[in-house]
């Protein structure tokens, strides 16, 4: 997994070092084939077991929601509302990804992108949209780019591709 300079936290630079305070960038290698990452990324069954429980369907315009716990200390009522925007087979998905709380309302987009590397895949993930003056969503940005945030998540699919068969 990429990592950021030592006084940025995880997620919280981008490419050019530079503190991105509205991004969260990961970037890491699976040793497996892009259309096996890409199943574990589009099937809702396999979702449920390394991220959160959807009822995704691989289709631009088709509304889903993730749900998890809920955290009030960012005023997060544990679930996300979300919408297929683009995607492009076994190289790209984006949907957004909202939650529309007073407090927070973030609206924002999640990106993922699987490039072939050798007999794996490099796989990037991007979330992006979040206002650094909103105190709750600055504080959401700061939990989601940290270890257990969305790296840990891409750590929770890395293990989910060893365990789950091909």
């Amino acid at each position: 997994m990429t990592r950021e300079p030592a006084d940025t936290p995880p997620g919280a630079a981008g490419p050019d070092g530079a503190r991105d305070l509205r991004t969260i960038r990961v970037e890491e290698f699976l040793p497996h084939p892009p259309s096996r990452v890409w199943r574990a990324l589009t099937d809702p069954e396999l979702l449920a077991r390394w991220f959160m429980p959807c009822d995704f369907r691989l289709e631009i315009g088709h509304t889903f929601t993730l749900t998890t716990t809920p955290r009030p200390n960012v005023a997060f009522g544990g679930v996300c509302h979300c919408r297929v925007l683009d995607f492009d087979a076994e190289r790209m998905l984006r949907y957004s990804w909202v939650d529309p709380g007073e407090d927070n309302g973030l609206d924002s987009t999640v990106t993922w992108r699987l490039e072939p590397e050798g007999t794996g895949t490099r796989l990037f993930l991007e979330h992006d949209g979040f206002d650094p003056d909103n105190p709750y969503q600055a504080m959401a940005r700061r939990i989601m780019g940290d270890r257990n945030g969305w790296s840990g998540v891409v750590g929770r699919l890395a293990t989910s591709l060893i365990t789950t068969a091909a």
